[in-house]
């Protein structure tokens, strides 16, 4: 897989099963957000060679409005603001895109007001402008909001602990934890270990120079935190090499 011409995935080879929440772990520069984008269809990323099978089918020939219908999400590191557009309507929006049918007016009212009182969110939320004058925090929440009604099978969460301080982080983590389930797989990016603090993975993979050169239980998060990734730089030479 490459951008620009600069190849950045070298086989690369991961399976998140449904059900399950995988954090997949790496220094800057390793490939992460690269990964992210790639999976949902980015049209700068180009694939030269390999598959995604989600749900039965290899996606690479599907563009992002079809893999999100298939069941595929994306939370962004930076979300973007939009002045003048509500978070209820924007989200209306993204439900009637994926559905065959328009949900109804009251329908989604409904649905909206029983996912904010899940994630402890207060109404008033849905009627700001989406991400405008938002916190860190706020932004990040939003995107677990999409989560929740959006209901995909398969969320990719790139970095949502970026920038955000404790008190933040607990309150996206639990809005995570409540969604986490048998039919939802979650794959959580994330350079640093105290986010698996709070959303405590199956299964952690290390990402270095675009492949992954180990997975384990959570206790591969504890022990990057105590020796850094130069540990594992022997690991990702041989895997160059092979």
């Amino acid at each position: 897989m490459q951008v620009g011409g600069t190849p950045i995935l070298k086989g690369l080879s991961l399976a998140v099963p449904q059900g399950e929440v995988h954090a997949l772990m790496g220094p800057n520069g390793s490939g992460k957000s690269t990964l992210a984008n790639t999976l949902m269809g980015h049209p700068d990323y180009e694939v030269t060679a390999g598959t995604v099978t989600f749900r039965g089918q290899d996606i690479l020939a599907l563009d992002t409005t079809a893999r999100a219908r298939l069941g595929l999400f994306l939370a962004f590191q930076y979300p973007a603001e939009i002045p003048g557009v509500r978070v209820a309507s924007f989200l209306r929006l993204a439900v009637n895109a994926r559905r065959a049918d328009e949900i109804s007016v009251m329908a989604f009212h409904k649905l909206l007001l029983d996912k904010m009182k899940m994630l402890k969110m207060d109404p008033k939320f849905a009627q700001r402008y989406l991400n405008e004058g938002f916190s860190g925090g706020e932004k990040k929440r939003n995107e677990i909001l999409q989560l929740a009604v959006l209901e995909p099978k398969m969320a990719i969460l790139d970095e949502t602990d970026s920038g955000l301080d404790i008190d933040a982080l607990r309150t996206v983590a639990d809005g995570v934890n409540q969604l986490r389930g048998p039919s939802l797989g979650v794959l959580v990016i994330t350079h640093y270990q105290r986010l698996l603090n709070y959303i405590v993975p199956d299964v952690v993979h290390v990402l270095l120079n675009g492949r992954v050169v180990r997975s384990g239980g959570k206790e591969v998060a504890l022990e990057l935190e105590a020796q850094g990734y130069e540990s594992l730089s022997g690991a990702a030479t041989l895997s160059q090499e092979a």
